[in-house]
């Protein structure tokens, strides 16, 4: 646990007051608790865990439950208004800004989106339901992402259109 916060720590430019370094730090020790043994020691730290889960959530405006799988260096930029569904998977070097939203197109289908690795997600974008976001994705701000999102690409609008990255097409031609 602690060497993941320190990572994160890291991954914040050493700023403890950054809302979501405090995030952060709330969702490693919630994922910690879950090995504690014994039982009756693990049920008083998830109690904890509940109380801070939820004075972070108030503070800052971002629900991060443990249950999220979370790469190396996620960074939550900015806070406010961000819900991440307890289903998503994100892969490592992902970023997120204020009122992003990543989770269930439909209630009665509990899958949300499974992200690659260096995917940033824009201010206000929505990216819903069981789909794959690939490596290399930025996602627009207030883009509304339905469909997979193939690697090095872009998507942008409502709903979202899906572009190549132009360093993409640079690259396929050297």
């Amino acid at each position: 646990m602690f060497e993941n916060i320190r990572a994160d720590l890291r991954a914040y430019a050493g700023d403890w007051g950054a809302q979501g370094f405090w995030v952060m730090v709330v969702y490693r020790f919630g994922r910690w608790r879950y090995g504690v043994r014994p039982a009756l020691l693990r049920k008083l730290l998830s109690f904890i865990y509940k109380v801070l889960f939820k004075l972070v959530q108030i503070v800052t405006g971002i629900e991060l439950p443990c249950e999220v799988v979370i790469g190396r260096n996620f960074v939550i930029d900015h806070f406010g208004g961000i819900v991440i569904s307890g289903y998503a998977q994100f892969g490592d070097d992902c970023r997120i800004r204020n009122g992003v939203v990543v989770g269930l197109k439909n209630v009665n289908e509990p899958i949300a989106p499974v992200m690659g690795n260096n995917v940033d997600i824009g201010s206000g974008a929505k990216v819903l339901g069981n789909i794959r976001i690939g490596n290399n994705v930025v996602i627009g701000a207030n883009a509304v992402v339905l469909t997979d999102v193939p690697d090095d690409s872009v998507a942008v609008g409502v709903p979202a259109t899906i572009k190549k990255r132009k360093y993409a097409e640079a690259r396929e031609c050297t």
